[in-house]
């Protein structure tokens, strides 16, 4: 399928860079490759200059059927790097689109709801196929991190991943050598002997003697980009000998003693266009024009690949290169060194560039790098919403905490705005708060710029907590109304938070015009997980006045918007679309498909805190009124407890406390009932995810900041309230039941 997405892919990240000219093929470790196709893994680890790219490339050309993907500093996002890596396979052969709708959820544990999709997609491939993962080490996101290994352990007979990788790759090594799962390519491997080494001097256009050649190699003990540096060194320099004496052993030495050989015998223009615009992760002509304010550069790109200066072409048409990785760290090193005043100059031309040619988000890491902060805000402000609503949170979140990192949200509040909003969407109240106090703070200031706009969101919030009870919750979301841009698509949310404290305040007549309202701008505005949400509330509204025929419409058109728009991940507007589905489905009788809801419910309620109390009671009460309806006490008990929760933090919710306790007095007429699923806590919804991948209860821990004493007893109860006696028949019981995903 054509992937649509919130990001524009990198072509040239799904491609394996084209041979360059004296290249020496490594047949022999490529056979041993080929060999080794009953093993699903295999690991190319080395460092920078080892060839592993060369070495996978000529592997993935000989093999057939390989998709592959060559990571950056932006695929510290598991909805980008999963992205990648589908769509790679998507391009060998067409996978499931479940696969990609997965990948839009906020907040989602991808690990262990997409890698199991990508893998069943390998599976289901008439033929096997393989994947490359070339640069693993620009890998820090331990969520990045645990859905790598986690593929590893899923892919099926047949498939192959293979990682390059300058240190150990983030596998369960183990496991996998213990398997027999595991081919390793390193160092030893990779050094290149005498013959090899001949060949890639004379590829390069050096002749030396056999003499010259095995001290070259002992030298740089075989470092096949040691080699390469002391070809165009040699070049370079002319026929005078170099001294390799005292460089043995110490790669990161030789290396700057090679580059400052090269660019020793460079044109000065030469060397001051590789280092100027080594700035660049990717260059096209243009762009470095205007990074160095100057004309010419597409030829100076093209006579540097036939000069073969490590400057490899990104796509056909030549118009966008790179740099070879090992050597733009050199480039960098050396700007550094000759020309630090100008690195800033340089990013600030680069990011101008970049934003006025339709890509904002190298321009907000080049304004980043630039310091220009002005320039991040406006980016970051239209970025980083959609960023957040197509699933990449963590790539959102690092454009956002870039501005508490340098000092500046209260220069910036409008910033602390969004971020406050996506936290308490994410149900991380905690963080929403901080955030909300910080864009607070910022209103002391007399000349604040765009201070309405500010004002609105920061009423907005107030409204959403709802911390001062529902009449001002109502009062402030008039404010941020009134304040709003007509055009703004948040002024739906201004509505439906009306809309809300009319409802908890008892009064169902006044809402449901201002929902209808709401669903209209939400619409009209692309905002379709408030249109559902406004639905829901809607269908809310005509069951309590029993008007059970409009109820189900509104629950089936919230659902459907819900389905079609593939929000079944964790977007919080979706847990009260499922309650009242649920709750419409029991009054007309078909139990499995409330069930199915419920099961759906669950899932997010993790998401349901006092960040958005009046909403998360509300849907709370609604799915203890579907277990009452079910004679599940123990579902009911669970949700009103968490309702309680919620309340004691937040207990001015006008009449939502008193239909808590209706609900609670209905509860006390039950007796006995069976624990099941459905009495799973937050805590233990939260686990479910963590609990179907290779991860053990230490290294679970870590990741959810627990005891791995907590995990093991939350396990326990999971395995109980599951009717299961290990974590296997834990995750088929989960799988079962569609608590892991949509």
């Amino acid at each position: 399928m054509a992937w649509m997405g919130s990001f524009e892919l990198v072509e040239s990240k799904l491609h394996p860079p084209p041979p360059r000219p004296g290249i020496v093929a490594r047949t022999a470790l490529v056979d041993r490759l080929l060999a080794a196709d009953a093993a699903p893994v295999i690991s190319v680890a080395a460092p920078a200059g080892y060839g592993k790219t060369t070495l996978l490339a000529e592997w993935a050309q000989r093999k057939g059927r390989v998709g592959w993907v060559a990571v950056d500093q932006h695929d510290n996002d598991p909805a980008v790097l999963l992205t990648y890596l589908a769509v790679a396979v998507d391009r060998v052969e067409p996978i499931d689109p479940a696969v990609f709708q997965a990948l839009t959820a906020p907040g989602a544990s991808l690990a262990a709801t997409v890698v199991p999709r990508l893998a069943a997609a390998l599976s289901a491939m008439r033929q096997p196929v393989a994947l490359v993962l070339d640069h693993v080490e620009l890998l820090a996101n331990v969520a990045c991190l645990d859905a790598v290994a986690e593929l590893a352990v899923q892919l099926p007979a047949g498939s192959q991943l293979a990682l390059g990788s300058r240190a150990r790759p983030p596998l369960p090594v183990g496991l996998l050598r213990a398997h027999g799962r595991m081919v390793e390519i390193g160092v030893e491997e990779l050094a290149m002997d005498q013959p090899e080494a001949r060949l890639l001097l004379e590829g390069a256009g050096v002749q030396l003697a056999d003499a010259d050649v095995a001290e070259l190699v002992g030298r740089t003990e075989g470092w096949p980009a040691g080699l390469y540096l002391g070809a165009l060194a040699l070049k370079a320099r002319g026929p005078r000998r170099t001294t390799w004496a005292g460089f043995a052993g110490d790669h990161r030495l030789m290396a700057g003693y090679l580059w400052s050989e090269l660019l020793a015998g460079l044109p000065p223009r030469t060397v001051s266009f590789l280092t100027r615009t080594a700035v660049l992760e990717r260059m096209s002509g243009p762009l470095c024009d205007a990074v160095l304010d100057a004309g010419g550069s597409a030829r100076v790109l093209e006579s540097l690949v036939g000069a073969n200066l490590l400057v490899v072409p990104l796509d056909r048409r030549r118009q966008w290169y790179r740099y070879h990785h090992l050597f733009r760290d050199l480039l960098r090193t050396e700007l550094e060194r000759r020309e630090p005043e100008l690195v800033p100059q340089l990013h600030a031309r680069a990011a101008a560039w970049c934003e006025a040619n339709g890509l904002p988000e190298v321009a907000v890491d080049h304004a980043q790098a630039a310091g220009d902060a002005d320039r991040v805000a406006r980016l970051v402000a239209n970025l980083a919403q959609p960023a957040y609503a197509g699933g990449r949170v963590d790539t959102a979140r690092r454009w956002l905490e870039w501005f508490e990192e340098q000092g500046l949200l209260k220069r910036y509040p409008l910033i602390a705005v969004i971020r406050a909003e996506a936290n308490l969407l994410l149900g991380q109240p905690a963080a929403a708060e901080r955030w909300a106090a910080a864009a607070g703070h910022a209103l002391a200031e007399e000349t604040l710029p765009g201070r309405e706009l500010v004002e609105a969101g920061v009423a907005l919030l107030r409204a959403f907590m709802c911390r001062d009870g529902v009449g001002r919750m109502r009062a402030d979301a008039e404010f941020a109304w009134d304040r709003m841009d007509p055009g703004d698509a948040a002024r739906g949310l201004a509505l439906l938070l009306q809309a809300i404290s009319y409802l908890a305040d008892g009064k169902a007549a006044r809402a449901d015009p201002i929902l209808a309202h709401a669903v209209d701008v939400f619409t009209l505005a692309g905002g379709m997980p408030g249109a559902a949400a406004a639905l829901a509330e809607r269908s809310v509204v005509a069951m309590e006045r029993q008007d059970w025929s409009q109820a189900e419409t509104l629950a089936e058109q919230a659902f459907a918007i819900v389905r079609d728009r593939h929000l079944e991940g964790d977007y919080l507007s979706a847990a009260l679309v499922h309650a009242v589905a649920a709750r419409t489905a029991l009054h007309r009788g078909d139990i499995p498909r409330a069930r199915e809801h419920l099961a759906r419910a669950a899932r997010l309620r993790p998401l349901l805190s006092y960040a958005f109390p009046t909403y998360a009671v509300q849907t709370l009460l609604e799915l203890a009124g579907a277990y009452l309806a079910l004679d599940d006490a123990a579902g009911a008990r669970t949700v009103l407890r968490q309702a309680r929760d919620i309340l004691a933090l937040r207990p001015d919710l006008g009449v939502l406390p008193a239909k808590a306790e209706q609900l609670r007095s209905r509860l006390d007429t039950f007796h006995g009932g069976t624990v099941g699923p459905s009495a799973l806590t937050t805590a233990e919804l939260r686990l479910l995810p963590l609990l179907s991948t290779h991860l053990s209860f230490r290294q679970i821990g870590e990741r959810l900041h627990l005891s791995r004493h907590t995990v093991k007893s939350q396990a326990i109860s999971v395995y109980r309230k599951l009717g299961v006696s290990s974590r296997s028949q834990a995750i088929n019981r989960v799988q079962e039941l569609g608590l892991l995903g949509a």
